[in-house]
């Protein structure tokens, strides 16, 4: 009889906390959400996360306000979600250097089980720019000089550890080179030192789309599996014989533990944004696609770049 009894009770404990969270999702959003991104204001991610968030918050009924974050590898939105309420009101971006964080710096939580998955949106494409007077004018070029002045050739990246950072690490220790990397806070900073003559290249996402096309930037190479459409001229790295395609897809996280039905009411309200034309206009500035993934694809994502993060870690002996 106890035992019944104590599962009765279970039972409806059970029935009230999922009433809760359906009532809660039903209310929700009942004030303005903020969503953290991990670059600055102007470049590629905020311009194109603006335009997600403004189409957002006309479905959810309340703003959706971007609040920038950068430094770190972009790792900050994520990290200010392990201090959040997990209510639904703050959400993060989370780019791919999230998941390579726990294999260089000492932190207490895990991004993949620290973290509600709630879609991803989209990815960066890649590539080398140098300025369009360099004499370096294509990747031969750019390897030849980095030989021949080996710790001499500069290049920035969007900081430390972030995807272009490490993708070059990888290119230079499978052609024996030594570049002088230095790191910035996102693609505005980075461009303004490229063409500011502070770098002799610079690894980024098409964010410098818009210079190249003004004819300030050159691009060298692009990282994914074909060859851009903006850019048809630049090569890949597969056709200048390195095994290499990064891409870097990043979504929308909330903290853990909120509701199943607020991140289902999340989900499907940036998953109706993302299908907007304003938002496809803006990713297409940049060569960028909508790249969907539902929630629970986005988390075995999450689960399976961990693990992959950490073997390139380690190869290029970056593990701490």
């Amino acid at each position: 009889m106890q035992r019944r009894n104590i599962l009765q009770w279970g039972a409806a404990a059970l029935a009230v906390a999922a009433s809760l969270g359906t009532a809660q999702a039903q209310s929700f959003p009942a004030k303005p959400i903020k969503l953290v991104i991990a670059f600055p204001a102007g470049g590629p991610t905020d311009i194109t996360m603006r335009a997600l968030a403004d189409n957002a918050s006309k479905i959810l009924g309340q703003p959706v306000i971007v609040e920038n974050k950068p430094g770190a590898g972009g790792t900050l939105p994520a990290q200010a979600l392990q201090t959040a309420q997990p209510d639904g009101y703050t959400l993060a971006q989370i780019p791919l250097g999230v998941f390579r964080l726990p294999y260089t710096t000492k932190i207490n939580w895990d991004p993949v089980k620290d973290i509600s998955y709630v879609l991803n949106v989209t990815g960066y494409a890649f590539g080398v720019v140098v300025p369009a007077d360099s004499p370096l004018k294509t990747w031969t070029h750019f390897v030849a000089w980095a030989k021949a002045n080996p710790g001499k050739l500069s290049y920035g990246s969007t900081g430390t550890m972030t995807s272009p950072h490490l993708t070059m690490e990888l290119i230079a220790q499978q052609l024996g080179l030594e570049l002088l990397h230095v790191p910035y806070k996102g693609s505005a900073d980075l461009m303004q030192a490229t063409l500011g003559g502070q770098l002799m290249a610079a690894a980024d996402s098409t964010g410098f789309a818009p210079q190249v096309e003004a004819g300030k930037l050159r691009v060298l190479n692009t990282w994914g599996a074909e060859r851009l459409a903006k850019f048809p001229d630049a090569p890949t790295l597969k056709e200048l014989g390195l095994d290499i395609v990064q891409n870097s897809p990043f979504g929308i996280g909330a903290p853990k533990g909120t509701p199943a039905a607020v991140v289902k009411r999340l989900h499907d309200a940036f998953k109706q944004a993302m299908e907007q034309e304003t938002y496809r206009t803006a990713l297409a500035r940049y060569d960028m696609v909508p790249m969907y993934m539902s929630s629970a694809q986005y988390q075995k994502f999450a689960a399976d770049t961990f693990a992959r993060e950490k073997a390139l870690v380690e190869k290029l002996g970056l593990a701490k």
